[in-house]
Order: C-alpha cells, then sequence, then structure tokens
C-alpha cells in the first residue's frame, strides 16, 4: 500500500469550549484560538489582520481543538446568536484547522460539535422542532476548490448569490437541524 493511500489516524486531540466571558481561563483560550486563525487566514490566506478579530470574539462561543497530551492549539470554530424578526439562528464562523491537520477531518468534527451544542442550546430555550445554523463559507481560493463542499456534505445548502466578503467571494450557506433527532 503506497504512503498516500495509508490509512490515516488522527493523532490524539480534544475540542473543548472556552469558558464564557468572565470565566477562568477564557483569556488565554481564547488567545490560542485568535492565534490559530491568525495563522490560518492571515498568514496562510492573506486576509487583513485587522478584519480577523472582531466585535463578536468577546461573547461568541469558541471551540478549541489541540492535541493530547502536548494542548498544542491546531484548530478552532465559534458560533453566535443572532436574533431577527422572523426567529433567530446560530452563525458558525471561523473554522480552522492547520495545514498539517486538514486531512484528519478535524473540520467536520468542529462543525458537528458546533451543531450538537446549537441542539442543545435550541431544546434548552424550548425550541422544540429544529435549529437554523448559517456560514459565510469561502467560495473559491486559488489553493483548495473553496470550502462550499465542504459544508454541502454536512448539509449545508446555499442560498443566495456569491457575495464579496474580505476581498473573496463568498456563499452563504444554510443547514436546518432536527431536534428529534
Amino acid at each position: 500500500m503506497a504512503d498516500d493511500a495509508a490509512p490515516r489516524v488522527p493523532p490524539t486531540h480534544e475540542i473543548i469550549i472556552v469558558p464564557p466571558a468572565g470565566h477562568e481561563g477564557r483569556h488565554d483560550l481564547l488567545q490560542q484560538c485568535i492565534q490559530v486563525r491568525i495563522a490560518v487566514f492571515v498568514t496562510e490566506q492573506g486576509f487583513p489582520l485587522e478584519v480577523e478579530v472582531d466585535e463578536h470574539d468577546p461573547t461568541a462561543t469558541h471551540w478549541l481543538l489541540r492535541l493530547l497530551p502536548s494542548l498544542e492549539p491546531i484548530g478552532t470554530i465559534r458560533a453566535h446568536k443572532v436574533e431577527h424578526a422572523g426567529g433567530s439562528y446560530y452563525k458558525l464562523a471561523r473554522l480552522v484547522v492547520l495545514k498539517e491537520y486538514r486531512h484528519y477531518k478535524f473540520g467536520r468534527s468542529l462543525v458537528l460539535a458546533l451543531h450538537n451544542w446549537a441542539k442543545d442550546n435550541a431544546r434548552y430555550s424550548g425550541v422544540v422542532d429544529f435549529v437554523n445554523i448559517v456560514c459565510y463559507s469561502q467560495a473559491v481560493r486559488s489553493d483548495s476548490p473553496g470550502a462550499v463542499a465542504f459544508y454541502r456534505k454536512l448539509g449545508y445548502e446555499e442560498e443566495g448569490d456569491l457575495f464579496d466578503e474580505d476581498g473573496e467571494p463568498h456563499q452563504k450557506m444554510v443547514v436546518r437541524l432536527s431536534l428529534s433527532e
């Protein structure tokens, strides 16, 4: 069996939820999330540093993917709830995994952790049928086919036309998760 065809066993890892604002350890863990995002979005992909940290970081829920036992941060994702006239949804944002770890499907694990959290929150708040999650997916990059296909595999569907966000084409993607499953 060629090396490229060998099964890829992921290294030992954990996904933790960064504690909410005001809790011990939040600052350091949030900084680790931001450093991973800077490594991918700013250093690797060339997005401006000034748009990477935004007004949602202080209040959003963040997940941190890290190796064990070293606790080296290698991925992150965040979500925040958006209220609007028709109800509410959760906004998935800032999903990144360091390049050398992407072939282990850690991005999928981070999204599924966010999905489970959103369903739990919706149930807790009295929602009984479904929860909507929205993300703005990078549509196409010169160094990858874009994330639209990744999100499609997780049940997301495109909504609307491509739009520009931070100089790159993005696609709004939406998934509706049943709370009865």
